[in-house]
């Protein structure tokens, strides 16, 4: 089992109550818009980090962070990037990609809007954690946990760490 700690769209602001939260995760994801080197590097310092970057992010923060992110835990395949979008709304780049290849678990950023569901057509997860930092048009920084264990997602939890 593998506790996850996922969040996105941080823009340059880390909130302190980001590592409360995530005290007892196992792995952090950051599903892009970082902003700057040193939010990454004090969630890696934190936690093991997986992270891709995202339209705001530039510079080092690209060079360090994959836009597409594919990996297998716990029996699902996962794939992040940051412009997803969601079920018949999805950002044609992602619409080219899932014709060929399709994960169990897709995360995304971007939007600024939370959001967990199931695709009704290539029947995987669609996971949006909204945004956890202050730019933006969210009214509330949210962040998500949830546990991934033998193929089931369990204990999934939305986070809201106050107002932006």
């Amino acid at each position: 089992m593998r506790k996850i700690g996922l969040l996105s769209d941080t823009h340059n602001y880390l909130d302190p109550l980001v590592f409360k939260h995530f005290e007892n995760v196992d792995e952090i994801w950051h599903a892009g818009d970082i902003g700057n080197l040193n939010i990454l590097e004090s969630l890696e310092r934190f936690k093991p980090t997986k992270a891709v970057y995202g339209n705001i992010d530039g510079g080092i923060v690209k060079q360090s962070c994959p836009e597409d992110l594919w990996w297998e835990s716990e029996g699902f395949v996962l794939w992040m990037t940051h412009i997803g979008g969601y079920p018949t709304k999805y950002a044609s780049r992602i619409k080219k990609i899932l014709k060929f290849r399709q994960p169990d678990i897709f995360i995304c950023g971007h939007s600024h809007i939370l959001k967990v569901m199931k695709d009704p057509d290539f029947n995987f997860y669609v996971m949006n954690p909204g945004a956890a930092g202050r730019e933006g048009f969210h009214l509330v920084r949210t962040l998500l946990t949830f546990n991934l264990d033998q193929k089931k997602i369990t204990d999934l939890k939305v986070i809201e760490i106050g107002s932006r």
